[in-house]
């Protein structure tokens, strides 16, 4: 069996605080800026917003968890709780998402008086701030699933506050103040798909299911071929957090093979072919495969 991966959660402490500064300045701006300009597409990226800065105290939350020691009570430590954290964050976007719609339909059938300078002024810069964000959030995203339900929170506002910008422009331009709520309906839509596919990555991993980019009929055949391997069965694989993979199996060896190179051998091609770091092997005779089935329709 190697030894433990961290995951990729220790190392992103740093750049969620800073995002999270950013996202609580740009939130109280925002809100004002709505409230003053009576802009719905305003106070939509505000709740957008809002649900992010959740979302990145829970992403933070998390990494604080992930990093404490294991126990005999926790083998795995706290790893887990950054996958429970992108799954409140989605429920919490679904949520956002439909009252942002709901709000956007009352506009649309009775449109306010929209100040569209106000409202441009506060989308500029709440757009640049999502871009200094998310400039901070390039890298960690690439290892952390976390970490990536934050940078497309950020992303999304990005994409919210290029809507206010264009809601803005019409209004000042055509003076068509429903112009807002079709930005807002916008902001409302755009956090749904990105939500569905963040809160389904994080099922997947709930649900132990092989991880992607890992065939397990590959990982099969790659045991199958070591020397001294005749067959292997109750083969799993799953992910215990970003960046943590694990293999467990009942691989029957031969009579004569020698344990202790086997399992080098195992250990060494997971870990080189499929970056899986934490493996777990029972060693089975032909005769232990034999009676371990027996035992199991005796069972049944």
């Amino acid at each position: 069996m190697s030894g433990h991966s961290h995951g990729a959660v220790g190392r992103d402490a740093r750049p969620l605080r800073i995002v999270l500064g950013i996202g609580l300045t740009v939130l109280a701006f925002q809100v004002v800026g709505g409230i003053a300009s009576n802009s719905l597409a305003l106070l939509a990226d505000a709740g957008h917003v809002a649900t992010d800065v959740a979302g990145v105290a829970l992403a933070l939350g998390a990494t604080w968890l992930a990093s404490r020691p294991v126990s005999d009570g926790r083998t795995y430590g706290w790893y887990r709780a950054e996958i429970v954290a992108a799954v409140v964050n989605a429920v919490l976007l679904f949520g956002v998402s439909g009252y942002i719609l709901w709000e956007a339909w009352q506009r649309w059938n009775e449109p306010g008086e929209v100040a569209s300078g106000l409202m441009l002024v506060v989308a500029v810069i709440g757009g640049g701030a999502n871009l200094v964000s998310l400039w901070i959030l390039r890298e960690p995203q690439a290892h952390s699933l976390n970490m990536r339900g934050a940078y497309l929170e950020v992303l999304g506002d990005l994409l919210g506050s290029v809507a206010v910008v264009v809601a803005a422009i019409v209004i000042a331009v055509t003076g068509w103040h429903q112009a807002d709520a079709v930005a807002s309906a916008l902001i409302g839509l755009m956090i749904l798909p990105r939500t569905f596919h963040l809160l389904r990555e994080a099922t997947d991993i709930l649900l132990e299911a092989v991880p992607k980019g890992v065939d397990l009929e590959d990982v099969r055949r790659h045991i199958l071929d070591a020397p001294g391997v005749r067959a292997v069965h109750d083969l799993h694989i799953w992910t215990i957090t970003s960046g943590m993979n694990v293999v467990s199996a009942h691989v029957v060896m031969d009579p004569d093979g020698e344990p202790g190179i086997l399992l080098d051998h195992l250990s060494d091609c997971l870990a080189g072919d499929f970056d899986i770091e934490h493996s777990t092997f029972q060693l089975e005779t032909p005769e232990h495969q034999l009676w371990e089935g027996k035992a199991e329709r005796v069972r049944h």
